[in-house]
């Protein structure tokens, strides 16, 4: 059995047809894990759609309401690049609920994957880019609301950086740095190929545009350094009396910064994407943060190798979480 858990519901399906998002990939995902024992039916876990409280804690009413009703605009549906169905709604519903299991799981074990989420395009009061709900803002506001995740306070009373989202897909977090814009309680950064979509990028805390054709050696060295720059901030902004470390990690492990991605210009390798996550979660793990990790994008002209792709990520948590608890 895995040291965590795995969310997963087949509503996941956004029900898509033919389209260059490969849907299928989460139940390919399970399927693999399932297949060749990387993970047990015991290490799945399947959520509830997050309620409606949860997502008006990042969305607004009218946009809630039009995509419970089928009330999209022409236009709202263009920018959301998707086909409208009520089905597409429910597996939006599902994996905020699935993010929000995740970081629940995560603050009991140390770590939890949500096989769908990651969807950082969508923004309080419209979607873009395969995105209409915030699935990480949603279970990020869950865990503030319950107390789970409080802010750390300075003696002047001001609230710091509790939050770490490190979003990794090849497209800038767009969503996520409107979303979480001049919140002190969140921190984000965002690596991602300056010259694709979308544009205009709002600022992240630490934003790091790579030039086309980034590959393994520059792109896992940048990253580091990224990391580091991360973490230093969190001390300086605690000194001697806050928190030195955030209190929680969501990682947005998107597998599209892979060579032969049909919506990327990277030129990562599988074996540089794995050491990728090595790296993401060896941090978190090392600090003792609990992280969650979501899959976010990945449009390899074979599915195939982005659901491999995807599932190195587990493979990697797996190994850093197995031999760190050999060794408690």
């Amino acid at each position: 059995m895995l040291p965590f858990k795995l969310i997963y519901a087949d509503g996941y399906d956004l029900n898509l047809g033919n389209h260059v998002f490969p849907a299928v990939k989460f139940k390919l995902i399970r399927e693999q894990c399932l297949k060749e024992g990387l993970a047990a039916a015991d290490d799945f876990l399947e959520p509830q759609p997050a309620p409606d409280e949860d997502i008006l804690r990042v969305h607004t009413q009218e946009w809630v309401r039009k995509l419970k009703t089928g009330k999209l605009s022409p236009w709202e549906i263009m920018r959301l690049e998707v086909p409208y169905s009520p089905q597409l709604v429910r597996a939006f519903w599902l994996s905020a609920g699935g993010s929000t299991l995740a970081a629940q799981r995560a603050l009991t074990d140390g770590c939890a994957f949500n096989l769908g989420g990651g969807f950082h395009h969508a923004y309080p009061d419209h979607g873009e880019g395969f995105c209409a709900i915030h699935d990480v803002a949603v279970a990020i506001r869950r865990l503030q609301a319950e107390g789970a995740l409080r802010p750390a306070l300075l003696d002047s009373g001001q609230a710091i950086s509790t939050a770490l989202v490190v979003d990794l897909d090849v497209h800038h977090g767009n969503g996520t740095a409107a979303i979480f814009a001049g919140d002190a309680t969140v921190f984000t950064l965002s690596m991602h190929q300056e010259n694709n979509y979308p544009y205009p990028k709002p600022p992240s805390d630490i934003d790091v545009g790579l030039a086309d054709f980034t590959s393994d050696e520059t792109y896992l060295r940048l990253l580091r350094d990224a990391l580091d720059q991360a973490f230093r901030r969190f001390e300086k902004e605690a000194g001697k009396r806050g928190t030195p470390k955030p209190g929680f990690i969501f990682y947005l492990a998107g597998a599209d910064p892979f060579l032969e991605d049909q919506l990327g210009g990277l030129a990562l390798t599988k074996e540089g994407l794995a050491e990728r996550d090595r790296i993401v979660i060896d941090a978190a793990r090392s600090r003792g943060i609990p992280i969650a990790v979501t899959f976010a994008g990945g449009y390899a002209r074979r599915v195939a190798d982005t659901v491999d792709i995807h599932l190195n990520t587990i493979r990697s948590a797996r190994k850093i979480y197995a031999t760190t608890d050999a060794h408690r």
